[in-house]
């Protein structure tokens, strides 16, 4: 006959068997079978196929062409796109603009993007100015203009055509 001791020891080990102890075996003899292997996908691929299936539903189309779209933002910062590929749906009244972009101050950009602006930019950038001390008079998004006129030769008085065949 098992001793006390003995008698605990076994009591305890199937305790620890039946009811999840410290080891609990994963495999071997007696397990199940996993039925299929899952295969894992990293997230970004997983959402770029997401989004190319939402875009084929809503028949978006390539716009070839555009070198640089800009997007403006309330807090006087453009997201500068350059070269991007655009896509739009009509129907659907979406644009999907897509490629590497930069959010820059207004300011960086501006001689080459005066012509985009808006009434409510060309309010952010009087303030703009105003802040920096650039002051100057700005109304209405109209520069007033110094009068150099060096560069513009004087006209002559008489025939231009006579003085052209000389």
């Amino acid at each position: 006959m098992p001793s006390e001791a003995e008698m605990a020891a076994a009591r305890q080990k199937m305790i620890a068997k039946r009811f999840g102890g410290a080891t609990a075996n994963t495999g071997g003899k007696g397990a199940v079978r996993r039925k299929k292997k899952s295969s894992s996908r990293s997230s970004s691929a997983q959402s770029d196929a997401k989004l190319t299936g939402a875009l084929k539903k809503l028949g978006a189309t390539n716009i070839p062409g555009v070198e640089e779209v800009n997007l403006f933002k309330e807090d006087g910062k453009v997201i500068h796109f350059v070269n991007p590929k655009l896509q739009a749906s009509i129907g659907a009244n979406t644009f999907i603009v897509s490629g590497a972009s930069e959010t820059k101050p207004l300011q960086d950009l501006l001689p080459s993007i005066v012509s985009q602006l808006g009434m409510d930019n060309i309010a952010q950038l009087q303030q703009a100015m105003a802040a920096q001390g650039m002051g100057g008079d700005v109304q209405k998004g109209v520069v007033e203009e110094d009068d150099d006129d060096d560069d513009v030769p004087d006209l002559v008085d008489g025939n231009f055509e006579e003085i052209s065949e000389k």
